[in-house]
């Protein structure tokens, strides 16, 4: 399932290339007729992504809301900018965070950042050719006549003179009032990108400290916080060297400042670089593979009985809430052990 940062992307390529233009709405599939007449040869005034709902504006008061959930897309094509962060994410990009990750367009190693298995081909100037844009981000190669014709089953198809985006698959794809907007966002927990950062980290400690409910189950509430899924999950946790399943209510106010602020570093790193970097202190040649290979991107996510990088015990999976959780039974111990001895 795309998490946070990938529903960012998305939402500054349109930002980007769609809004204030005015768009043709269609469905290919036909699932989406009724919404698509609404929002037919309206002007598109902004776009906005929230966790991982994203939000589109039109004229006369309607909005297109959609969540990928765990099958959907959103396929680009025609003259756009492959990498929508290096026009929207101004004041961020080119500068190095403080965990040694750089922004995409920086060379390391001969190599651009952005340019990898799951991320966009290229940087700069637009160019005519197709973008998957999901959980991972591919582009494919140059088309050559546009509008080119729907790929399969594409819910709904938004249509500028120089670029279209199909979205397939999705799980919610909806027409929204303004009022119907603010009741979907007042179920979603706070977002870093999107609410003041200092209300949105007093709002994500009060919830959790009120909760005996595990963390690891707490951090995928989007109602708790917003954006993370199952690669966040189990690499912030890791990061804080917390026990997935320690009570919300159990864990120190700083502590949850710090898993705060920590996803918070995390989500721009993901925006910035079109990839879940949860990796740091790394030398040039080995953020050059991360970038290269999702084997050498993250601390525990998908590495069930393999060593950990930190301590060799084997990494653990569970099943928690129907999805899989990683983490190390060592360096996350529970709260007042130390395993460690030191």
């Amino acid at each position: 399932m795309p998490e946070g940062h990938s529903v960012h992307r998305i939402a500054r390529q349109f930002a980007l290339h769609f809004v204030g233009k005015t768009v043709a709405v269609s469905s290919p599939q036909g699932r989406f007729a009724a919404g698509a007449e609404r929002l037919d040869g309206l002007r598109m005034l902004s776009a906005k992504a929230v966790g991982k709902q994203m939000f589109l504006e039109f004229e006369h008061d309607r909005w297109l809301r959609v969540h990928l959930g765990l099958y959907g897309a959103w396929d680009f094509a025609g003259n756009f900018t492959a990498d929508a962060t290096t026009a929207s994410a101004a004041g961020r990009m080119g500068q190095t965070n403080q965990h040694g990750t750089v922004a995409a367009g920086t060379v390391i190693a001969d190599t651009v950042v952005g340019e990898h298995e799951d991320s966009l081909a290229s940087i700069g100037a637009p160019r005519r050719t197709r973008l998957r844009m999901s959980e991972q981000e591919k582009a494919t190669d140059e088309i050559s006549e546009f509008p080119p014709e729907p790929i399969g089953a594409v819910r709904v198809r938004l249509l500028t003179d120089m670029t279209c985006a199909d979205l397939r698959g999705p799980t919610a794809c909806e027409v929204l009032t303004p009022d119907e907007v603010q009741v979907a966002l007042n179920k979603l927990g706070p977002d870093p990108l999107v609410d003041d950062n200092g209300e949105a980290e007093e709002r994500f400690v009060a919830t959790v400290r009120k909760k005996q409910t595990a963390i690891g189950i707490l951090l995928m509430d989007q109602s708790v916080v917003s954006g993370i899924g199952n690669v966040y999950r189990a690499e912030i946790l890791f990061r804080a060297r917390l026990d997935p399943h320690t009570p919300g209510k159990l864990i120190p106010e700083e502590l949850l400042r710090e898993l705060w602020r920590d996803w918070a570093r995390l989500l721009d790193i993901g925006v910035t670089t079109g990839q879940m970097m949860t990796m740091d202190g790394l030398t040039a040649d080995e953020y050059t593979a991360a970038l290269a290979s999702r084997d050498d991107r993250h601390w525990v996510y998908h590495r069930e009985g393999l060593p950990c990088r930190v301590c060799g015990t084997n990494i653990a999976m569970e099943l928690a809430s129907a999805r899989k959780l990683y983490w190390c039974p060592n360096c996350q111990a529970p709260l007042g052990t130390n395993p460690q001895g030191d």
